[in-house]
């Protein structure tokens, strides 16, 4: 018992040994951050070499079409997006490029590559469709004009209204009536 005394700080109540795993621990734990933060940056500069590969293809989208918002969003997975319903991120192996775009039914892959143009291409593709799909919202679609029937009027509605109201009065003046006499 004099031993572990001994070798006890009596100030923290660890033994060297358990002092020097925290400390090892920590250091390891240090390091994955490090790695795991080295990492995030690399995602973040893939995406960047993305964005700047499209920036061709963003300044031929006309100034009125306003579909599309390209930027990276920081956070625990990177993302460059494309609009409010699709982004690039990076796959597993963080070195695939993922282009998704999320639907009601969910997340739905368009695109995976290793190659910077292949998923040029996969965006211009979808950009086009996005662009497309606008026009066709827009266009407001001619119907064959049909006469119009004239709306019935319905005259006297205020009147039977009021015809009402002074039946419903009568009747609980005449039912006060009866219930008095039925009193006295």
């Amino acid at each position: 018992m004099s031993d572990q005394n001994a070798e006890s700080n009596p100030a923290t109540g660890e033994t060297p040994r358990l002092r020097d795993a925290l400390r090892k621990a920590r250091i390891e734990a240090a390091d994955r951050t490090g790695v795991v933060v080295d990492l995030r940056d690399a995602e973040v500069a893939r995406l960047e070499i993305m964005s700047e590969a499209l920036d061709p293809l963003f300044t031929e989208i006309p100034a009125d079409v306003d579909l599309f918002d390209r930027g990276i969003s920081q956070g625990d997975t990177p993302r460059l997006w494309i609009d409010a319903v699709a982004h690039i991120s990076m796959g597993r192996d963080k070195r695939i490029y993922r282009f998704v775009q999320d639907t009601r039914f969910g997340r739905t892959v368009l695109a995976e590559s290793h190659d910077v143009p292949v998923m040029v291409d996969a965006v211009t593709d979808y950009i086009a469709r996005r662009m497309i799909e606008r026009e066709h919202a827009l266009v407001v679609p001619t119907a064959p004009k049909q006469p119009v029937a004239a709306p019935v009027k319905r005259r006297g509605g205020f009147w039977l209204f009021v015809l009402g109201v002074l039946v419903g009065v009568a009747g609980l003046f005449g039912a006060a009536m009866l219930m008095s006499m039925r009193g006295l």
